[in-house]
């Protein structure tokens, strides 16, 4: 399976998803992210060497592909047109993380429009950085892009600041010591068993 995570917009948890993605589908059989980011967060986070799967730049792709059972891709953000079709018909699945903030859906909403041009229906919006109760930022959000007939997944992404801890000291969230790491690891757990359903 290949995986590919991409955003119209900065600072949603692209690199977040991608990374905790592939450390889910690493307990699943043999995982490879790419890095295709020109600022490198996903090789600097592994950079400590505490992640359960093999990250690669994305021009060493052709040495490694064919090799690992599952595939993440982390992408640039605002990925241009010519870019986005790459993207959209290179992978099995197109994830598009999106906090639930009105700037953050106008730049999904932009990408999906660019994608149905493409004729391509092959991704499914995943919601990040919820923020917690009173809140309904993440509900309101979910039935705004359901009712309009898009492909959301169930499973939401809170915000916790142990996802700062994980990516500081290059380790799955699930490894941080934070009182919160279990409750953000089934987070993306969650995310995880919806793809391999």
């Amino acid at each position: 399976m290949i995986i590919t995570v991409a955003s119209f917009k900065g600072g949603v948890g692209k690199t977040t998803t991608a990374i905790h993605l592939a450390g889910y589908l690493a307990k699943k059989g043999s995982t490879l992210l790419v890095d295709g980011d020109p600022n490198r967060s996903c090789l600097d986070w592994a950079e400590a060497g505490g992640l359960p799967f093999q990250t690669i730049d994305v021009m060493q792709l052709a040495k490694y592909a064919g090799k690992y059972e599952h595939t993440v891709i982390d992408t640039k953000a605002r990925p241009d047109e010519k870019d986005l079709k790459v993207l959209a018909t290179g992978c099995d699945l197109l994830v598009i993380p999106t906090t639930p903030d009105a700037m953050s859906l106008k730049a999904t909403l932009k990408m999906l429009a660019a994608l149905s041009e493409l004729e391509t229906d092959a991704y499914k919006i995943l919601l990040t950085m919820i923020p917690p109760p009173p809140s309904h930022d993440g509900a309101d959000a979910q039935k705004i892009l359901t009712d309009n007939n898009l492909s959301v997944f169930k499973s939401q992404i809170r915000r916790y600041t142990a996802f700062k801890k994980a990516a500081l000291h290059g380790l799955l969230v699930r490894e941080t010591k934070d009182p919160y790491a279990n409750q953000a690891w089934s987070d993306y757990q969650k995310f995880g068993k919806e793809i391999m359903r």
